[in-house]
């Protein structure tokens, strides 16, 4: 007997329950059929989902049917639950869409078609409600194959020719045996759903039960059981807790078998648990089993430490992007309930919905709420009622914004009460968005140990860590431990917590901080009498649009908007079409505030006078500590800047004279030269390498190899030349690739490497662009061949400093080696490792040299 696991996804009210509660009954497994509008489905359980109408939760059911067993897990249709949907779909055999009649292809289903894309799940799919007026087979089929995929089949009537045709040109093989034979077989279809190659389709009503049990039959004739692995694995999908208060570890076991009072264990716990009791649910009701095989959708309890998107086992972890929640609310206790204790609760509902955000506020003891929108709000307060019997109210909604930097500085955090040592260096850089925060350390261990460096570490990762704006979290910026220092006697573990914290502050109090807000991606649709309104609508919520798309009588809208414009537009929308509009928002992430001086002003924070996050300093003097301001930290330092390394301000001063007048390559000769002074002032002299000999000329036969050959004669290179470029670093340097990322950060990489070609080609260099964990994800890094340059992207978790480190230590000894960055603590490795170094800037003023000799050339010619 096969065993499949199905999940049922429908944009909101297009009868994906009712779909469920006919298959059950259609199967035999239910006497009754239920109706949501009853209040009496089979899989709605909770008493809102039966209030209002929809899903809320995943359920689960069994269904028996011929020789296969199926488990029907149905998922929410509401956007704001759209997280839970997506959790379910890692388990998933095949999925059922189903689509209504009416309404067509909508705006939440095209997300639900990227997201089965995306996790590569078979997918059947069911047009519903087609009794009702209004709905229209060949509109439907003509919209699926538009605007989902062009290989949608219908499969109402599957022995005539033309279905056959429809199914041949789906896929290559099956077109030439259809030629050959003039036949298709059952095993060739099975295998075209299995690769998402066919998309069967079929027609009915769900609540007439029309077309369900031929649908029954198509999905138990077309689908097969995965193979799996002997070995044990498992996926967690849902965490939950039954009626008695124990917790439910929902997983799907991929491999092997799961036994009762096997142990589990788990790479980020130390301890192993073990399986206490098996539950295979079916709706409300479950079945304890003493052992789940390969295929099986269970609930276990003794598991504590796993959750959703968990691997275990043989099985990875997924890497599942989670809606981030973009409002926050104040919970307001009644009936004189402990905050603490409440917070204890509702830390439980934390961990079984990752969407959910709990957050206390120890400076006014006070708990906070972080949520997708107020539907969840109003879910959220009747599970606390239910489960926990406490009465909450909330606050009136604000947005999450959240900060980041524009330039890299260095935070610096001393902490020296009497008998107390701790110093502790960092440099912040920006990062892209959507990067989050991430924590490094290029520290090395003759300057401070290990254990220390992993102790600084661990309080990065801790805590938190918020803006000088508005006290909001910090995002999009890397941390990297570049130094610090420890007394032999004097420091403790919590000496490095409090300089780390500090030298956090003290970097983001240095830099050039940015207000991020949440914003929408979002899809409108409108009647077209109304698009002018809509237009001016968005324009005047500060949002942005692609040209409108006309669709019969509706036109439609795409684009961007602040959430804290759109956030209540839906009842505007629906006031001024009449119900006839409809709009669908998804969050894309955080974009620099539209209105952040307002914002700052309204909010009020004062990161100076935040005692609990202090930017200042502590050191020692005559046996009493004393508090520095964050400004004035770097006079005060024991250690030397890593953006400035030298003792001697004269010496910095005239680097930076150095570099304001490099307008061309001698410039850029001279500069190396003065800042070999100041590191060999600092760090000693260091071996010069012999001058290689001088290469043979070749005879120019272009445009390109005599303008080379003219650059050979005035700069007289020796030896082999290599140039290694910090591929970012230049393309936010030069200000005309800094615009073009702002609509395509790819078309920006793509130029740059077009303007790399030519010039190699002129120079003659060996040159290597390197990007930042660009390409590669894991533990290789790849190397491309372009039109003579060689393009490296790293491998996970290696930036380009640590790659152009570690290729000009080993090129420099015996080749000419420059490297082309503006990142100033890269410079003095540049130097340390014999290589020359070439300002963003500088390298520009030499490209355009090179064009313009180039266009000489071809012109001359």
């Amino acid at each position: 007997m096969k065993k499949i696991a199905v999940g049922i996804l429908a944009h909101v009210d297009s009868g994906k329950t009712t779909l469920s509660e006919a298959l059950m009954y259609c199967s035999g497994n239910i006497t009754k059929l239920g109706r949501v509008d009853h209040r009496d489905s089979f899989l709605d359980t909770f008493s809102l989902e039966r209030d209002r109408g929809i899903t809320i939760f995943s359920k689960q059911a069994l269904m028996k049917y011929n020789d296969t067993d199926f488990t029907l897990l149905d998922t929410p249709g509401h956007i704001d639950f759209s997280a839970e949907a997506e959790r379910t779909l890692q388990v998933l055999d095949y999925a059922i869409l189903v689509i209504s009649g009416t309404s067509g292809v909508q705006s939440h289903t095209t997300t639900l078609w990227k997201l089965l894309k995306r996790y590569n799940v078979p997918c059947f799919i069911f047009v519903n409600k087609m009794d009702l007026d209004g709905a229209d087979k060949l509109s439907v089929m003509a919209q699926l194959r538009t605007n989902l995929d062009e290989n949608c089949v219908d499969f109402t009537y599957r022995n005539t020719d033309s279905f056959k045709e429809s199914v041949a040109v789906c896929d290559d093989e099956i077109l030439e045996k259809f030629y050959d034979t003039d036949n298709i077989e059952k095993s060739d279809i099975i295998r075209a759903v299995k690769q998402r190659k066919l998309f069967p389709c079929m027609f009915g009503s769900a609540l007439k039960l029309e077309g369900v049990k031929e649908f029954l039959n198509c999905l138990d004739e077309y689908t097969e059981m995965p193979v799996y692995s002997e070995e044990f694995g498992a996926k967690v999908f849902k965490i939950s807790e039954d009626t008695q208060g124990n917790r439910l570890t929902f997983l799907k076991v991929t491999g092997g078998s799961l036994k009762v009072r096997e142990i589990i264990k788990s790479d980020k716990n130390i301890n192993s648990e073990k399986v206490n009791r098996i539950r295979v649910y079916s709706g409300e009701k479950f079945t304890a089993i003493d052992e789940a095989a390969a295929g099986t959708v269970c609930a276990v309890t003794g598991i504590t430490f796993a959750k959703p998107g968990d691997g275990l086992g043989i099985e990875s972890d997924s890497d599942i992007p989670m809606l981030e929640p973009v409002l926050t609310y104040r919970v307001d206790l009644q009936d004189g309930v402990d905050p603490h204790t409440a917070l204890a609760k509702l830390r439980i509902l934390e961990s079984e919905d990752p969407q959910l955000n709990v957050v206390w506020n120890s400076r006014l003891s006070e708990i906070h709420i972080q949520l997708m929108g107020d539907i969840q709000l109003e879910v959220l307060k009747s599970i606390i009622s239910e489960r926990f019997k406490m009465n909450v109210e909330f606050s009136t909604g604000s947005i999450i914004y959240k900060e980041t930097i524009e330039n890299a500085v260095e935070g610096v955090g001393h902490f020296e009460p009497l008998r107390h040592y701790a110093e502790v260096h960092l440099l912040l850089k920006p990062l892209k968005r959507g990067s989050g925060i991430i924590i490094n350390s290029r520290c090395k261990e003759d300057l401070l140990d290990r254990n220390w460096q992993r102790l600084i570490l661990t309080h990065l990762h801790e805590k938190t860590h918020i803006g000088v704006l508005t006290g909001s979290p910090i995002t999009d910026i890397e941390i990297t431990l570049v130094s610090g220092k420890a007394h032999a006697k004097h420091t403790e573990g919590g000496d490095f917590r409090q300089a780390t914290y500090r030298a956090v502050r003290q970097g983001l109090r240095s830099a050039k901080s940015v207000l991020l807000e949440p914003v929408y991606e979002f899809t409108l649709e409108v009647p077209n009498e109304n698009i002018g309104r809509a237009m001016s609508d968005i324009q005047r919520m500060n949002g942005t649009f692609a040209p409108p798309e006309s669709k019969g009588e509706m036109t439609t809208l795409s684009g961007t908007c602040p959430v804290s414009e759109m956030g209540s537009y839906t009842k505007d929308v629906m006031q001024y079409t009449h119900g006839k509009g409809r709009l669908a928002c998804i969050l894309k992430g955080y974009e620099p505030c539209h209105n952040a001086d307002e914002v700052i002003e309204s909010i009020g924070y004062d990161c100076d006078s935040d005692v609990e996050n202090p930017c200042s300093s502590v050191f020692c003097s005559h046996g009493a500590g004393y508090n520095v301001s964050w400004d004035e930290v770097p006079q005060h330092m024991h250690l030397p800047s890593i953006l400035e390394p030298t003792k001697e301000d004269s010496a910095a001063t005239k680097s930076e004279n150095a570099f304001a007048k490099c307008k061309n390559q001698d410039d850029v000769f001279a500069l190396d030269k003065e800042l070999m002074q100041i590191f060999e002032q600092t760090y000693g002299p260091i071996t010069q390498r012999k001058k290689a000999p001088e290469r043979r000329k070749v005879t120019a036969v272009s445009a390109i190899d005599k303008a080379a050959e003219k650059l050979k004669k005035s700069q007289q290179y020796g030896g082999t030349e290599y140039l290694l470029v910090d591929g970012y670093n230049v393309i936010f340097a030069w200000e005309h690739l800094k615009e073009l990322t702002e609509r395509s950060l790819d078309g920006a990489r793509q130029v740059l490497i077009n303007i790399l070609c030519n010039y190699q080609g002129y120079s003659k260099c060996n040159l290597i662009l390197v990007f930042d964990a660009y390409k590669v994800k894991g533990q290789y890094r790849e190397v491309e061949k372009v039109n003579g340059i060689s393009i490296v992207y790293t491998k996970e978790a290696e930036t380009t400093d640590m790659y152009i480190e570690k290729v000009t230590n080993k090129l420099a000894k015996n080749n000419r080696v420059r490297v082309v960055t503006s990142d100033a603590l890269e410079q003095m490795i540049i130097l340390g490792n014999g290589a020359l170094r070439v300002s963003s800037l500088a390298f520009l003023e030499e490209v355009r040299q090179a064009e313009d000799e180039i266009r000489k050339i071809i012109n001359n010619e």
